[in-house]
């Protein structure tokens, strides 16, 4: 089931890259300057030798790492308390409603003014654009605790710190993850838009800038490429985590569907 969902995908990439390189070829005009998706291809390849390119991956997937796990920390934390304390969460959300729709690029500016520290700055902002996801998604899974299994642990006679940890976290867990997982996506489409704004020694962001005064689009396209496949592997690798450690959530939803 899996290999053939994996070769249909495959197919259908091989599709559309040889659909864009026959269109580019053939079908644009010659003023048009748009690199086809060999050139891409071969541009992409030829990086896993570039030095300064690596550097900059690395510096990009380090930020991105450490504002995910920071936003991480400072979230699900959040999330969980607001969730347990309604009257807290009737507060507080009107805030939240408010700062949650603000573009997390537009704020990239005024981090470059208020934060001198290149990497810090960057951090910042990803920090504030992950936290969102996860916070949500924790509110959500902590909404979602079923109250039956709440109120018969509590019948037992356990007080509400045990009621959290046994049957409000692990039920609200999913739900976490899921949040982590968008959240992946969101923190590296910043930790790039982050060193295109601001610039920096290193980035995948910073290898596009350089590459742009060099009219370059192949480069630009193939620095762009493997950003999107790390995006990708990192959402890969974040699913089948999802699916392993609950696997009982999955067959609890598929019972409830039915």
């Amino acid at each position: 089931m899996i290999g053939a969902r994996a070769l249909r995908g495959a197919a259908g990439v091989a599709g559309f890259l040889a659909a864009g390189e026959l269109v580019i070829r053939f079908g644009l005009g010659a003023d048009l300057v748009f690199p086809p998706p060999s050139a891409v291809l071969a541009g992409a390849v030829s990086l896993l030798a570039d030095g300064g390119f690596l550097a900059g991956a690395a510096a990009t997937l380090t930020n991105w790492a450490l504002g995910l796990l920071t936003a991480i920390a400072v979230a699900v934390p959040a999330g969980v308390l607001l969730g347990a304390l309604p009257p807290v969460e009737r507060a507080v959300m009107p805030v939240l409603e408010f700062l949650r729709p603000i573009p997390s690029v537009a704020i990239i500016p005024l981090a470059i003014l208020l934060i001198p520290v290149d990497e810090l700055m960057k951090v910042s902002v990803i920090v504030y654009a992950a936290v969102w996801p996860i916070l949500i998604n924790t509110l959500y899974g902590m909404h979602d605790v079923d109250p039956l299994a709440k109120d018969s642990l509590r019948s037992f006679g356990f007080g509400a710190a045990a009621v959290l940890a046994r049957v409000s976290l692990p039920s609200a867990a999913p739900f976490i993850a899921t949040g982590v997982r968008i959240a992946a996506g969101v923190a590296l489409v910043l930790a790039v838009s982050a060193e295109l704004l601001a610039g920096g020694a290193a980035g995948i962001g910073v290898y596009v800038l350089q590459a742009s005064g060099g009219n370059r689009t192949d480069l630009i396209m193939a620095a762009t490429l493997w950003a999107g496949v790390f995006g990708v592997l990192a959402n890969l690798a974040l699913l089948a985590g999802e699916r392993r450690l609950f696997r009982w959530h999955r067959v609890r939803a598929g019972a409830l569907a039915s």
